[in-house]
């Protein structure tokens, strides 16, 4: 009888769990059978979530400023929270978010193309939580790079957790960036435009239907909670002399050189502070944070992501002098800001630098030629466009940006003459874009348009092999000579992984400097030759005859130093049907 009760309880307690989870997987299953529906409407629950959040985003971060750092207040207040903020954001982006760095951007196109579109909710949180406190404190970063991946993040999290595949969970990932930017900026077409533009890199890009129903909905979101104004204010344009256009294309090419000047500028303080020890990396922020305290000492304006002045110069209400100060001040904060490790994006200072440009330019011309050009607050206008199109490279973007901010059609011909000049500018003097060169910076190389178009019977992931020995990083010269019997390729590695690839050759003319010094001062650890997996093999032929190579190493995008494989050059040979002779 004790033991017909024993399996009467079991027979109990079976059903419970299983009625507890039974609803779950039935949904889940339905899910996985219907995804082309449920897409839609994910998209729509995406677009209303990431703008819930953005609005948070920007309560938080503009009222919490006000009160840390008020106008006109003590100031030991600009000098401290600076410092104090990024000291105390630095230690916990090291310790338990150390995927919430930075702009958000080329690490949501990371999660994109190397990373099976995952993104964790402790990043989400981590983004959330210190880019709201970082630039509470008064860092100068902005908050839309961070609500592009907070977005993307929640998308992820909501195709993971529902079972959806990877392919449907990768295509949520610009559902999710475009959301945010509808909400961040008040743009809504400009934000369906970037997603596709910079995130995807294909403005056909099938999944356009969910994009524009995630930015509709994050954008209605905004105005029934924050209402119906837009980010600036700015008065009605008017074109007063054609001589204007001239002098837009010269706001053009100063605008494009100050984008080189910060792209350069950012890129080599940021490659400083990474050859650092990895234990100073906690506190590496607080140089950002005390450059902007002391500044800000004397400066209050800029601090903060300073809307309120772009506001100002839109309206022709500063002056010329504190225009062109802000301009150089602005450029040393955030590049040390943001090289230092601070949690923040590069799309608020690129408005903020490019409005000061455009109003000093703007008053200038209309104290020269009075009768024959605009307010200064025209130039700030166009200005705005005009550095985001040099710094971001997304032209497109920043027009429809610009057009939806002022909603005046007459804007556009000014702004495309100046955005035109400064993005060929910038990109004949700095071939690399920011985002890549960031991504690159990290170890992650992000695929190229070939790329992603190529078809996939002849890429390297068909033919590569597993690696044999390598070399470790340590080993002198003289040994490395004395291990290599023939003239082969071989494959450095250090504790990070795979750094580079050596030839006898170079031991050979290593070694009439000294051959007791070890073989890592032979590569570079960041730019060697190397391929990535989904890259295709006429790409590894150019590669192996410039560096006179027989093999190369096949390597992570997410990390460079992740070694997957290796390709020879005879294995890319027979691809193609090319046999050696016997």
């Amino acid at each position: 009888m004790k033991a017909v009760d024993t399996a009467n309880s079991d027979a109990v307690k079976v059903p419970r769990i299983r009625l507890w989870r039974k609803p779950l997987d039935y949904v889940r299953t339905q899910l996985q059978e219907r995804e082309d529906q449920v897409f839609l409407v994910l998209a729509l629950v995406i677009g209303a979530l990431t703008g819930l959040v953005v609005v948070a985003f920007i309560v938080l971060t503009e009222r919490l400023g006000m009160r840390l750092y008020p106008v006109g207040g003590a100031r030991w207040r600009r000098l401290l929270f600076p410092v104090a903020g990024s000291l105390g954001i630095g230690y916990l982006l090291s310790r338990y978010f150390p995927y919430a760095r930075g702009s958000g951007v080329p690490q949501t196109k990371a999660a994109l193309y190397a990373r099976e579109g995952r993104i964790t909710f402790r990043t989400v949180f981590g983004k959330f939580f210190c880019t709201s406190a970082t630039l509470a404190s008064g860092i100068p970063l902005g908050r839309e790079g961070p609500s592009v991946q907070v977005g993307s993040g929640l998308a992820s999290v909501l195709g993971r957790n529902l079972g959806l595949g990877p392919e449907r969970v990768k295509a949520l990932i610009p559902v999710g960036a475009a959301a945010a930017i509808a909400a961040a900026f008040n743009t809504p077409l400009a934000a369906v435009v970037f997603a596709l533009e910079e995130i995807v890199g294909d403005l056909h890009a099938p999944v356009i239907g969910s994009v524009v129903l995630a930015s509709a909905t994050s954008w209605g979101v905004l105005r029934l909670l924050l209402g119906n104004s837009p980010l600036f204010k700015v008065p009605q344009y008017q074109l007063v002399h054609p001589v204007e256009f001239a002098i837009y294309a010269v706001l053009g090419v100063l605008g494009g050189l100050v984008s080189v000047a910060f792209t350069r500028l950012l890129l080599g303080m940021r490659e400083r502070f990474l050859r650092l020890p990895l234990k100073t990396q906690w506190f590496q922020p607080a140089a950002g944070g005390l450059l902007v305290g002391v500044l800000g000492w004397f400066t209050p304006q800029v601090l903060g992501v300073g809307y309120g002045f772009v506001g100002h110069a839109l309206n022709g209400s500063m002056a010329l002098k504190l225009m062109l100060l802000l301009v150089f001040l602005k450029l040393i904060t955030v590049t040390v800001s943001y090289a230092s490790g601070n949690a923040g994006g590069i799309f608020g200072p690129a408005l903020f630098i490019g409005a000061m440009l455009g109003g000093s330019v703007g008053t200038v011309a209309h104290q020269l030629f009075p009768g024959h050009t605009a307010s200064s607050g025209a130039y700030a206008l166009v200005g705005m466009g005009t550095a985001f199109a040099g710094i971001v490279r997304a032209p497109m973007t920043s027009v429809l940006m610009i057009f939806e901010m002022t909603q005046d059609y007459a804007v556009i011909v000014p702004l495309m003459i100046s955005n035109l000049v400064s993005l060929f500018i910038s990109s004949r003097l700095q071939p690399e874009p920011i985002y890549d060169a960031l991504a690159i910076q990290d170890g992650i190389h992000l695929p190229g348009h070939e790329s992603r178009q190529r078809t996939a019977q002849h890429r390297v992931i068909r033919i590569m092999r597993p690696a044999g020995n390598l070399l470790s990083a340590e080993t002198t010269v003289k040994d490395a000579l004395a291990a290599m019997n023939s003239p082969r390729n071989w494959l450095v590695a250090d504790a990070r992984g795979v750094i580079g690839v050596i030839t006898r050759n170079d031991l050979e003319q290593a070694a009439q400097d000294g051959a007791d010094k070890p073989v890592a001062d032979l590569v570079n650890p960041i730019h060697f030759p190397h391929l990535h997996s989904d890259q295709g093999l006429d790409l590894a032929l150019d590669r192996m005859g410039e560096n006179k190579l027989e093999m190369l190493p096949v390597v992570n995008r997410a990390n460079i130093h992740k070694l997957e494989g290796i390709v020879h050059l005879q294995d890319v040979l027979q691809a193609y049907g090319i046999h050696p002779i016997p």
